[in-house]
């Protein structure tokens, strides 16, 4: 069967940024494996000895393109690089996804299949936690998802924290282009409003969150609060500046 032009122009890879994560990186890689996609792995500064671990794991396993760092610079410094990567290599769809094993490997078929039905979308996942988890953490989601949704005006993004995303490239180097994003955990919030703000429409794709052995957060509660709160004040500030463009797009 002849593929159409839509399904030839559909060009994912998978999207990895990584700071010392050397108990679960080689799980997630062999997990990846069976889907035969390229892997862009950003290597955003790590120590010594796990360095050494994925360059020995970028050159056992196929596929695997090791971008290295060489100051940790935060995880939305290093998905910023992997994005340019990926644009680089011409790739239409980059696929994130965390090196601590949260993201579940077996959903990847899901969030590309809606990537690939709406080629010009941001696919976001929208977290399904367990009993287990703390209650402050969701308390937080919901606040950041209250303030996405002042922000855009409107209902699209599910979740704007969840790592676990397929990224339209076209509209990403549009915006890389012409604006500086944050470069630590306010980042994944802050390009989805962006795009948002692009016109870029939203797909929320629902999305188990894992907890592996070895599993590691770097969220420092001070410091990274804090920037999520500066970056919600100025995307606030923005959305008023905006707010009559976003009103007619939402009612045209």
């Amino acid at each position: 069967m002849l593929l159409s032009l839509w399904e030839l122009m559909f060009r994912p890879c998978i999207l990895i940024p990584t700071y010392n994560n050397p108990d679960t990186i080689p799980d997630v890689l062999v997990q990846l494996q069976e889907y035969q996609l390229p892997i862009i792995l950003v290597d955003d500064g790590s120590e010594k000895e796990t360095a050494s671990l994925l360059k020995h794991l970028a050159h056992s396993q196929p596929g695997v393109d090791l971008v290295v760092r060489e100051k940790n610079g935060g995880k939305g410094a290093a998905v910023q690089t992997g994005l340019r990567r990926a644009i680089e290599l011409s790739f239409s769809h980059a696929l994130q996804m965390d090196a601590d094993g949260q993201h579940s490997s077996r959903q990847i078929p899901e969030f590309l299949d809606a990537a690939s039905s709406r080629q010009d979308a941001l696919v976001l996942g929208t977290p399904v936690f367990g009993d287990d988890v703390p209650k402050s953490r969701l308390y937080g989601r919901q606040v950041s998802r209250v303030m996405v949704w002042l922000q855009t005006l409107s209902f699209q993004i599910g979740d704007p924290l969840f790592g676990f995303r397929v990224y339209p490239l076209t509209a990403v180097a549009t915006l890389l282009e012409r604006t500086m994003l944050g470069n630590r955990m306010d980042f994944d919030p802050e390009i989805a409003v962006r795009l948002c703000w692009q016109g870029v429409p939203v797909v929320n794709v629902k999305a188990t969150v894992c907890y592996p052995d070895g599993n590691v957060s770097h969220f420092q509660m001070v410091r990274d609060n804090f920037r999520l709160s500066w970056l919600h004040t100025r995307l606030f500030a923005g959305m008023l500046l905006r707010s009559p463009l976003l009103l007619a797009r939402k009612f045209r």
